[in-house]
């Protein structure tokens, strides 16, 4: 099976602001951002196709070659809770770095931890792996694309921040007997 993970395009959103289970529209450079996303899966057919149910990801997933994806919210961004649609510097310091230091096993306030994330998306990657023998493409967000490399590339959560992962980037995590194969597509 071959994972191809598509991140969203830029959302619509202001620079510094915490978002993440918020259902965010996409931004005003979509369509050339999805014609981009396009070329790069150009010649992929599919077995499976599925989105997160967040609007920024519908979105995209609509406007690709697939026909009607499946809407899974295992795929959905990490839940930031209290902290949604707040700038991050308008969240109390001590609260923050307490997150930030534990944000594997700690949860903002009403949200969920990264384990948590890390759980929903690698039972999705196992339900894939059973499931589908052919390639998969799934429209999705950063969190869930660096929980699934940590998992893929048998990484501790904490280096999980350190993968850079572009808006409209293309991560493919192919089974291959016991090993993954993961690639990133982003031109």
């Amino acid at each position: 099976m071959e994972l191809y993970l598509v991140r969203h395009t830029r959302p619509e959103v202001q620079p510094g602001i915490c978002y993440g289970h918020a259902d965010i529209d996409v931004g005003e450079t979509f369509h050339s951002e999805a014609e981009t996303v396009r070329s790069k899966l150009a010649g992929i057919a599919p077995t499976a196709f599925y989105t997160s149910p967040q609007q920024r990801c519908r979105k995209l997933a609509a406007a690709l070659p697939f026909g009607q994806p499946q809407e899974d919210v295992r795929l959905k961004e990490l839940h930031f809770g209290e902290w949604e649609l707040l700038a991050w510097d308008a969240i109390p310091r001590e609260a923050l770095d307490h997150w930030g230091s534990r944000f594997v096993e700690v949860a903002p306030p009403g949200g969920e931890s990264f384990t948590d994330l890390f759980h929903r998306a690698k039972a999705f990657f196992a339900d894939c792996a059973t499931r589908h023998h052919g390639p998969v493409v799934a429209v999705t967000h950063a969190g869930v694309i660096r929980a699934l490399l940590a998992h893929a590339l048998n990484l501790p959560l904490q280096h999980v921040p350190n993968f850079q992962l572009d808006f409209g980037g293309i991560t493919k995590l192919a089974i291959a007997g016991p090993y993954i194969h993961v690639n990133y597509v982003n031109r």
